[in-house]
């Protein structure tokens, strides 16, 4: 079954990226910073953001470009500092290049990876033996992945699985679910609040929020969680399609 065989492939890459580190390791004293970036969207910006990260010995291991609109881009640039009191600092510099300014500054314990948290979450998924199974491990999957305070699935008032804390009621998140789904752009993930990203499935009446306070969500995040979706709607209909007895299998069983 072609499904298997994408279990297969996802799981060995989630092993893989077990056994390599994504970023060399730092010394004790230094800081994994993400800093989110509003530059203009015009050759060199980058580079200048670049230069002066670089002026205050930050070493640049990643960028991540989360959204692009008319003219401007919102960039979050993975950053080793030799030491977390450069942190104010870095931000001055930045925000020295004309028609820049810094959304957010996090201190993490590590940098995240966009396509290797996708993969493990596709992997996890695709490793579900039961639709109940399927929809726990999509909520724990979403928050993990997207570092949210809460994430929720629901068909209209009912919480199917939940995971985090601070949640909203049924009847909240079936509001929320309604309230977006009336506008195209959120529920097509070009845009929606910041503190929250909504995705519906499209085999089955059921919608899968996340919530995440002072950390604006942006579009990228958005288009990335409607892909979990797709996935686990498709690994939800196969599911379904494998528990239930063939017409052989209940002759057999007789």
């Amino acid at each position: 079954m072609p499904f298997i065989l994408l279990e297969r492939v996802l799981h060995a890459l989630a092993l893989t990226s077990d056994s390599v580190p994504l970023d060399d390791p730092a010394p004790s004293s230094a800081a994994h910073v993400l800093v989110r970036v509003w530059l203009p969207d015009r050759p060199g910006a980058l580079g200048l953001v670049a230069s002066r990260i670089g002026a205050v010995r930050g070493d640049i291991v990643g960028v991540d470009v989360l959204e692009r609109g008319t003219d401007v881009a919102v960039d979050e640039f993975a950053v080793d500092l030799p030491d977390v009191d450069l942190v104010p600092t870095l931000v001055r510099e930045v925000e020295e290049v004309d028609g820049v300014s810094v959304e957010e500054v996090r201190v993490v314990s590590h940098f995240p990876d966009a396509r290797l948290d996708a993969l493990e979450s596709a992997a996890a998924l695709c490793a579900a033996t039961t639709v109940e199974e399927l929809h726990t491990v999509l909520v724990s999957q979403t928050r993990r992945e997207f570092l949210a305070d809460w994430a929720a699935l629901v068909n209209g008032s009912r919480v199917m699985a939940r995971a985090g804390d601070n949640a909203p009621s049924g009847e909240v998140l079936e509001a929320l679910v309604t309230g977006t789904s009336a506008s195209t752009l959120v529920s097509d993930g070009v845009t929606g609040p910041d503190d929250l990203a909504v995705a519906s499935f499209a085999g089955h009446d059921v919608a899968l929020l996340l919530g995440r306070a002072g950390h604006p969500l942006r579009r990228r995040e958005r288009a990335q969680l409607l892909a979990l979706v797709g996935i686990a709607d498709r690994a939800w209909e196969l599911l379904g399609d494998y528990n239930v007895p063939r017409e052989h299998d209940r002759h057999a069983s007789a």
